[in-house]
């Protein structure tokens, strides 16, 4: 697997998920920089990290979305690439068109920075095919806007086709509690409808060390790494 991690302005995660897929592969990963216009050459995976791009002004990841080097992503994504996008990385999907909804201020009003269990909704994404589906795993969030909102067709048609992900759900699995941030259905992360584009708001890149906690991170990168 070539894995590309993209830097923006106010990224601060790029080096935890560019560290995660290299343990995984074995193989180094290419940082590349917002105002290149081109992926390097045999590309299978395309990281949008988290952070702060560009300061979230406007709305997060509104300006990152029309970076330059947005639209090799895109045209990635098109050819069928894989792409994920964590935290930040999943507000910029949206905000590209790559994902539908769109990730609004947590309904405490407050920045969530905790461990956060999660339930795989799914095992037949390539970012899941190292989990099973209904298996609680623990990683980690650190957002203020990561509140999953769309249109009820949207989300019908997310819950219908199978494309959410992961839902935030207690260490029972209960996803009736434990939201950490009022999304819609308890959803942390969405697909595309080829499910090669995964958005996720928590961080799986956190939890693949035991060192720093846990390991229950380090499955989606080697079901990438395949």
């Amino acid at each position: 697997m070539n894995a590309a991690v993209i830097r923006f302005p106010g990224s601060n995660r790029e080096g935890d998920v560019a560290r995660a897929l290299t343990q995984a592969s074995g193989r180094p990963t290419r940082i590349v920089w917002h105002e290149e216009t081109e992926l390097p050459a045999r590309t299978d995976l395309v990281v949008l990290p988290g952070g702060f791009s560009y300061g979230d002004y406007l709305r997060c990841g509104a300006i990152a979305a029309r970076a330059k080097i947005m639209a090799a992503v895109r045209a990635h994504a098109s050819r069928g690439g894989a792409v994920l996008g964590v935290c930040n990385g999943f507000q910029i999907l949206c905000e590209a068109g790559l994902l539908p909804g769109v990730l609004m201020r947590n309904a405490g009003r407050t920045f969530v920075c905790r461990l956060q269990h999660l339930r795989v909704e799914s095992d037949n994404t390539p970012f899941t095919a190292g989990y099973r589906s209904g298996q609680v795993i623990e990683v980690a969030v650190a957002h203020g806007e990561g509140n999953y909102v769309a249109e009820d067709s949207v989300i019908e048609r997310l819950e219908k086709d199978g494309r959410v992900a992961f839902r935030y759900c207690d260490a029972a699995g209960d996803v009736t509690r434990r939201n950490p941030n009022g999304s819609i259905n308890a959803i942390a992360g969405v697909t595309s409808e080829n499910f090669k584009v995964l958005g996720l708001m928590p961080h799986p890149e956190n939890l693949v060390d035991r060192l720093v906690g846990g390991t229950d991170g380090r499955a989606m990168f080697e079901a990438l790494a395949g």
